[in-house]
């Protein structure tokens, strides 16, 4: 008979291999495996970012949705994503992240089922929404759960396929997508992720090893200050059109954004256990990374969204059709993203983000450019993989510079939040550039785009320049990208007494 008892050990081993137990016990288990355990889910979440986009068409015709609900169906999935990632790291490091991850997949999976049974463009915004409170648990932690299941030494190559998985939902989700309506129906796109998330749940919890904090407790008023703050921002901008961008609708709720903004700073500088700890942006890695993910996310995504339509509606490409012809941008992420992930340690961190950044800015205005009545589909591509390749440079090196100079119990955190910033950046740059669309005359017809798409396009390369320029002011490559074998950061730590409380790796010990 076997009995199971917990113990307590440092939960990363920041030393190098042979300095210690853990050391060894990560080294135990293949690499290859831990990094599938955790990208699965991940690259599930990921890929239903986008995955809807190439449906839209076909999905506004079933259920006769109008131009806003459009943005809601992408909409309510960002914006539970990036409301609750902040909680879902803290009940993580309270909980369990192991636990915590594998309720988000069960969460998440729930949530596809309902968007798959939708009958109206409501119960659809209803589906998506639980499937990106399910994906709020997922994505941050398991960036946390990789970088405390490898050494140190590893790491950098470790986020550096991780990135490369996430750039794979990136570039599948157009494709996937559009295959799957053309082939089957736009409910079996969420029907795929049933059997992905019968196959990750029992991988994980064979291969994943248990990390908790020692959090004591949660910060509910932070996550309903600042959650409240996003919706009423997104939700502003999506009926700026619509309602009038000096309507009481509208400005009322930037107004009150605006103050809970300012009122979450204020909580969560006195908060007890706070969901975004505001010491981590003494870190100049954090601070910057988190503005580049912002300006990254807002101007690519909102990019992605109108031009896939732009595809279909305008070039009358079908839904698959479409979605290949992403690819050129789309799949470059899956090639680069590694390569960037394994240079980031040679060359730095500050000249991959810049020259990925001013890369996507630069195709973003070439597209720009290029648009127009009788502009041919190959005169995209080179745009598109200037783009691709910029993102590829974009991806790892900003989830490398998140936690480059953070102690490892802040990784959950840390991550949480870098990932909250970016899928605001999403719902922004959906929000933003459709309105700046609809503002110059667009319509989703095929006429409609004449003289709006461009004016949309350069918004989101400026916003995307914008990161490139805070990316010149991250440390050089010997204080950005660090083996510390302490496992934590030296020059812009705080105080010991600020900082956050050692972690706790549970892990099981099988007594005969």
């Amino acid at each position: 008979m076997h009995s199971m008892t917990t113990t307590s050990t440092p939960e990363l081993p920041a030393a190098p291999v042979g300095d210690d137990a853990a050391g060894a016990r990560l080294h135990a288990r293949p690499l290859w495996l831990t990094l599938l355990a955790v990208s699965l889910p991940m690259f599930m979440a990921t890929l239903d970012n986008l995955v809807i986009t190439s449906a839209l068409p076909v999905v506004q015709a079933h259920l006769h949705a109008s131009v806003t609900q459009l943005e809601w169906f992408m909409n309510a999935y960002t914006l539970a994503f990036a409301t609750l990632m902040l909680a879902a790291a803290g009940i993580g490091d309270r909980w369990g992240r192991r636990r915590v991850f594998v309720w988000g997949i069960a969460l998440f999976t729930a949530g596809s089922i309902a968007s798959a049974l939708s009958s109206s463009p409501e119960t659809l915004i209803i589906g998506r929404t639980v499937q990106g409170i399910g994906a709020a648990a997922i994505l941050p932690l398991s960036l946390a759960l990789l970088a405390g299941a490898v050494p140190e030494s590893r790491r950098a190559l470790a986020i550096g396929v991780w990135g490369g998985v996430s750039g794979l939902g990136v570039a599948l989700g157009p494709v996937i997508g559009g295959a799957i309506v053309d082939g089957i129906s736009w409910q079996a796109i969420f029907w795929l992720n049933v059997p992905v998330a019968v196959i990750a749940i029992p991988l994980v919890l064979a291969t994943v090893d248990e990390t908790r904090s020692m959090r004591v407790h949660l910060d509910p008023g932070g996550v309903l200050l600042a959650g409240t703050a996003v919706f009423l921002t997104v939700w502003a901008i999506v009926h700026g059109n619509d309602d009038g961008w000096t309507s009481p609708g509208v400005l009322v709720p930037l107004i009150v954004a605006a103050g809970l903004a300012g009122a979450f700073v204020a909580w969560e500088l006195h908060a007890r256990q706070p969901v975004m700890p505001m010491r981590l942006f003494r870190s100049r890695n954090f601070t910057l990374a988190n503005i580049i993910a912002v300006a990254f996310s807002l101007g690519m995504f909102g990019a992605v969204f109108l031009l896939v339509q732009y595809l279909q509606v305008v070039m009358g490409y079908s839904p698959l059709e479409a979605g290949l012809r992403t690819l050129p941008w789309t799949a470059a992420p899956m090639i680069v993203a590694p390569i960037a992930g394994a240079l980031a340690p040679r060359v730095g961190l500050r000249p991959l983000l810049t020259v990925g950044l001013a890369l996507q800015a630069g195709s973003l205005a070439w597209m720009a450019a290029l648009l127009g009545p009788s502009m041919e589909y190959t005169a995209l591509v080179p745009a598109m993989v200037m783009a691709g390749i910029g993102m590829g440079l974009t991806f790892a090196p900003v989830a490398t510079a998140v936690l480059a100079d953070l102690a490892d119990a802040d990784h959950a955190a840390a991550s949480s939040a870098n990932s909250t910033l970016r899928e605001v950046g999403v719902a922004l740059g959906i929000a933003v550039l459709t309105a700046v669309f609809l503002g110059a005359g667009g319509q989703i017809s095929p006429v409609g785009f004449d003289g709006a798409l461009q004016p949309a396009l350069f918004v989101g390369a400026a916003v995307v320049a914008a990161g490139a320029v805070a990316a010149l002011f991250l440390p050089g490559r010997s204080a950005a990208v660090r083996h510390d074998t302490s496992g934590g950061a030296a020059p812009d730590d705080p105080a010991p007494g600020d900082r956050a409380p050692a972690p706790t790796h549970v892990a099981p010990e099988v007594q005969a």
